[in-house]
């Protein structure tokens, strides 16, 4: 099974956090969330293997 970064890996994570927060703006929270979905789909596409997906989909479900 595929191994995935635990490891901060954002050259600028502030920077990426207030550009997330950025996108949000204005969008009603119903619209908040479709947002949220197509970024995911999108990100997912990005990363392409189904296997480390559903690590990431686990691993995100834990709540350690």
């Amino acid at each position: 099974m595929p191994k995935f970064v635990t490891n901060p890996n954002l050259s600028e994570p502030d920077g990426f956090y207030a550009d997330l927060l950025a996108a949000h703006e204005g969008l009603s929270k119903d619209e908040s969330v479709a947002y949220n979905a197509r970024l995911i789909l999108l990100m997912a596409n990005q990363i392409g293997d189904r296997d480390l997906l559903r690590e990431l989909l686990r691993a995100a479900r834990k709540k350690d």
